[in-house]
């Protein structure tokens, strides 16, 4: 979960698949989804296949997820 304080918390959950999924939810109301990784055109933010232990970790503004390959890092575009 991350959050600016106490407010606007956002819960952050992977998806194990064969093409994992990051999902981003309203931290109080777990309905509203704020982001997914295959939302982006031409798969832009897909980042590979699902393992079993992936733990989306954030740090700096960034969400970061340990692949079976690598660490995939999601942030804003520059």
């Amino acid at each position: 979960i991350s959050a600016n304080g106490s407010a606007n918390g956002i819960l952050w959950a992977v998806q194990n698949s064969s093409s994992a999924v990051l999902h981003a939810y309203v931290a109080d109301n777990l309905t509203q989804e704020l982001y997914n990784s295959n939302q982006a055109a031409k798969g832009r933010d897909h980042f590979g296949a699902g393992n079993k232990f992936m733990v989306p970790t954030i740090a700096n503004g960034k969400v970061y997820v340990g692949t079976p390959n690598g660490v995939a890092a999601f942030g804003l575009l520059k």
